[in-house]
Order: C-alpha cells, then structure tokens, then sequence
C-alpha cells in the first residue's frame, strides 16, 4: 500500500504496555514512534507524517481505538507482541473525494492555546518578546477551532464540544521518567470538536488532514478525520 494511510488499532488491555501507554502520554508517544522508519533525522514524527488520536468506545465498556496516520503505510510488526488487533486503509479515497461545496463530518482532539504577552506588575510590557502560552477552554476554545477550520478550508456547520483527559507527559517526549523531587510532568489540555462542515479548499484541507492542526501532536492531538455526510 502506498501513499497516506489511517490505521486502526483495538488496543488490548491485557497488555502490560497498552495500560502504561494509556496512562502515560510520552509512553504512548514513544510507542507510536516505533512505525515511524528508522533514518528520518532530528524530527520523524514530521517526516514521517505520524499523527495520532485515541478514540474511546461510545459505551465505555470496550477498549479504546488508537488511530494512526502515516505518509506511508506503517510496519506493523514494529509494534510491541500482543499490543491489539490492527487494521490498515488508503487515505487516497478521502483525499481525491474533497471537492469544494462537499459537506462532511469531522472530527479533532485538538490542544487550543493562544499566547499572551507578559506584563510586569505594574501592568507594564516586558522588554523583550516575553509570552505565555495558555490553554483555551470553552467559547475561546470554540472560537479556536473556528479559526483554524476557515484557515483549514472548512467552513462549520455544526459544531459539538468533548472536553478531554489531559495528556499528561513528561518535559519531552524522549525524557527519562522523572524520578522523585524532579520537576513535574506537563499538561496538555485536550478538547475533541465534531460536527459537519463544508469543504471550500479542498488543497488547504488537504494539507491539514496530512499535517495536522494546532499544536501538542506528539500527544495525540491534531489528526483531523473526515467522512460523508
């Protein structure tokens, strides 16, 4: 198979390695790395075009589904024995039915943030380029995503909100686990967006659905998934 695919994982969790990874997301991040190719320099997840997103059961009883999006299709054998029960499609369909005027659902777990220049007590503005990134939460979050999905080429006509866990990590993806007294784990605040959109610029959604949206991908955020309405 050849050009961009989407696989499906059903995770099991009898696995020692499925529970770590679903409560550590550097465990995750450095076991979806394993089906990046060997030799794609300081940054593979990019070169490789890895984009990921854990999709939980509707019911809650089953395990969830990790979805993985790759430029090519992965070697699936790279993963750990026993991880889950694996499935692989093209993407070429997908990409080659976006035409402008064409509604679809999507779907996101996205990490919403802006940056905030900083100030000093006086109110004043720090000398220099100073900011602060923040997590955006609610109607900024809302309005987050309208944004990026204009820039994106969608334009929203529905849109439905999920709060996510919080990808909880280490300082990096490639840390050692911190040891006690060290400093502690970052957090990724996490918001899924679904709803029904209509395409306008097919190439501009066709670069995000291969790059991915926003920022904390290596934390399984940023996969946009399309499908018919």
């Amino acid at each position: 198979m050849t050009g961009a695919t989407l696989t499906r994982i059903h995770l099991n969790l009898a696995s020692p390695r499925v529970r770590r990874d679903l409560a550590d997301a550097t465990s995750l991040h450095r076991t979806v790395m394993l089906l990046a190719p060997d030799g794609f320099g300081p940054h593979p997840r990019q070169q490789a075009g890895l984009l990921f997103r854990l999709e939980p059961t509707p019911t809650g009883t089953t395990p969830p589904v990790l979805l993985i999006q790759t430029l090519h299709a992965p070697d699936l054998t790279r993963l750990p024995a026993t991880y889950g029960t694996t499935e692989t499609r093209s993407l070429t369909p997908t990409l080659n039915g976006l035409t402008p005027g064409r509604q679809v659902h999507y779907r996101i777990t996205a990490n919403p943030t802006a940056h905030h220049r900083l100030h000093d007590d006086n109110g004043r503005p720090l000398p220099g380029n100073y900011r602060k990134r923040t997590a955006l939460t609610g109607d900024q979050a809302i309005a987050w995503w309208h944004r990026r999905a204009t820039e994106a080429g969608l334009t929203l006509l529905t849109l439905h909100t999920t709060p996510q866990s919080a990808a909880r990590t280490h300082p990096n993806p490639t840390d050692a686990p911190a040891s006690a007294g060290s400093a502690s784990r970052a957090q990724h605040v996490l918001t899924r967006f679904d709803g029904i959109a209509t395409v306008n610029h097919p190439h501009q959604l066709r670069d995000a659905l291969l790059t991915g949206i926003g920022r904390a991908k290596s934390y399984g955020a940023g996969l946009l998934s399309l499908a018919p309405a």
